[in-house]
């Protein structure tokens, strides 16, 4: 008899469709029925020897609340019997109705809980406590959807659980050691994750947006052109860099896109349609990491008068010092015609990158003075010096790659400008383990739209003293004149924006929430609390 081994997972809602995601132990047919009679049926499709549906639910009616349950092969496997799993309210799924306001939580970084007999070294787990929150009063306020914005496992820090794992099938002496090497690892940090019977349940009632981040690879994924040159020589890397996109693929971005999409992509009828897509999938991979225009992990979500844009900073990068950009260009293309697409026909544009935009003033200043020394603007010396300097302190978010800054940055003057303008143009980040609100100004005409960088991690991860000290310290004054003098060395231009923090930085396991009514935008911060619950430090009005 066919078992629920993960899931289920609501990924995609709208106002009368939804596609709910599960792992089993075998094939069979998943069936989703909701108690007003809707529902939805697909059958398995395997890969490397794992079992999984993204079952359509169709049917469905605005602005309303219906209960759910999941059947395999006829039989019922969610939810699971209390005597095997804690008691949560029913799972359900929610649609929209126009006018409807939006509510998107949203944070990045998340280690998996350890079991709740084990001393949990990170702290309270931000999701476990929304999960505990919103089962308490199921009928209350809970958001419309989760976006995580990276780093949803952890191919390179793994657990000792997970250790113990890969211990017994491998020597942990030989490379890559206690990190992950297969599709079949990739499974295990999935199943630890997603198996927290908080995190578990809270996914299988909350839609959720993912974009992946360097973790869900290895750390400083992409880095530049002689780090993956570097890794390329390794000889564990080529499988574990297909077995992290096939996974991403599986576990992730499937559920990203809408009923319709799904039906028009070739990869996902390939799969589905063959006895074993372990091939078809694997060859997508190799294409993926060998040429950056055949695939596009970014993509965009409509929900009523609010866009959401998410925006893949990691697999799609050009590493050549020459033209370093963030985006390859056809991918900048795509979110350059996303954002204009319809201007007037959104109110809110949240633009979803694990990587912030704004960033202290010393921590841009050495990003951008580094990426100068690299390609060689201070000689060959210097330029060998800047690739020790990116790799050590991680200078490689949009301030290293100076084109793609000033590139987003007049994209996002140009969506907030004009009778057409949203309210509010938000670009959404996590990576850097604490969290703020940085506001820019131009030195020109303002945009008609408030502009902010809002950063918001970890959701649960550990958050070092030195984090604490050096974002503090890269805010102050001190730290922006002597960012100035390294962009001088640099002979970097000044950007095209100023900015300044308006809120934070806060540290602690956290997440933000946007609320979005009409043209109007409000925000909370919440930090997840020792004893249990959510507790909020910061709420305002980013359309006062």
């Amino acid at each position: 008899m066919a078992g629920l081994r993960l899931g289920p997972l609501l990924r995609y809602s709208d106002g009368s469709s939804a596609t709910v995601w599960v792992e089993t132990s075998r094939p069979c047919a998943a069936e989703v029925r909701c108690a007003d009679g809707s529902g939805g049926t697909a059958h398995t499709f395997q890969v490397a020897g794992h079992h999984y549906a993204l079952v359509p639910v169709t049917g469905l009616t605005p602005g309303t609340e219906t209960a759910y349950e999941v059947f395999l092969d006829g039989t019922r496997a969610w939810p699971l019997p209390e005597d095997t799993f804690p008691s949560f309210p029913p799972s359900v799924i929610r649609t929209r109705a126009d006018g409807d306001d939006v509510r998107v939580a949203f944070g990045s970084c998340r280690w998996a809980a350890p079991p709740a007999d084990e001393h949990d070294p990170a702290g309270p787990d931000a999701l476990d406590s929304l999960a505990a929150r919103i089962a308490a009063d199921p009928g209350g306020e809970r958001p419309d959807v989760l976006v995580l914005l990276g780093d949803q496992v952890y191919a390179d820090e793994t657990s000792g659980a997970t250790q113990r794992l890969i211990a017994d099938r491998r020597d942990l002496s030989e490379p890559p050691g206690a990190e992950v090497a297969d599709y079949e690892e990739y499974t295990w940090l999935y199943y630890e994750s997603w198996l927290d019977p908080e995190v578990r349940w809270l996914l299988s009632t909350v839609p959720s947006c993912m974009i992946f981040d360097d973790h869900d690879v290895i750390d400083d994924w992409n880095t530049s052109a002689a780090w993956l040159a570097d890794m390329r020589s390794a000889p564990w890397w080529h499988e574990r860099i297909l077995s992290g996109l096939m996974s991403y693929w599986v576990y992730q971005q499937i559920g990203n896109l809408s009923p319709a999409e799904l039906a028009a992509d070739p990869l996902y009828a390939a799969v589905r349609g063959s006895a074993d897509g372990t091939d078809a999938l694997r060859d997508f991979a190799r294409r993926a990491d060998d040429d950056l225009s055949s695939v596009r992990w970014s993509y965009r979500r409509d929900f009523g008068r609010v866009r959401l844009l998410m925006v893949d900073t990691r697999a799609a990068r050009v590493l050549d010092e020459d033209g370093r950009a963030m985006l390859e260009p056809g991918e900048a293309a795509w979110l350059r015609e996303q954002a204009l697409d319809g201007r007037g026909s959104y109110d809110h544009l949240l633009v979803g990158t694990s990587l912030p935009w704004l960033l202290p003033h010393l921590v841009h200043d050495a990003e951008t003075w580094n990426a100068a020394l690299c390609r060689g603007e201070r000689g060959e010396r210097w330029a060998r010096l800047g690739e020790r300097v990116r790799r050590a302190a991680d200078l490689e978010h949009w301030a290293a790659f100076p084109a793609s800054f000033t590139a987003l940055t007049e994209l996002l003057a140009e969506v907030g400008t004009g009778a057409q303008a949203p309210a509010t143009v938000l670009v959404l980040s996590g990576d850097v383990h604490h969290a703020y609100v940085a506001e820019p100004r131009w030195p020109a005409a303002a945009p008609d739209a408030r502009v902010l960088q809002l950063t918001c991690s970890p959701v649960h991860n550990s958050i070092p003293l030195s984090i604490r000290v050096s974002f503090r310290f890269g805010w102050s004054a001190v730290a922006r004149a002597l960012g100035r003098r390294l962009a001088r060395h640099g002979r970097c231009p000044r950007p095209v924006v100023d900015w300044r923090k308006t809120g934070g930085p806060w540290f602690g396991n956290q997440l933000m929430t946007l609320t979005l009514r009409g043209r109007s935008a409000r925000l909370r911060l919440e930090h997840a609390r020792e004893k249990g619950g959510l507790t909020t430090v910061e709420e305002s009005d980013l359309t006062p």
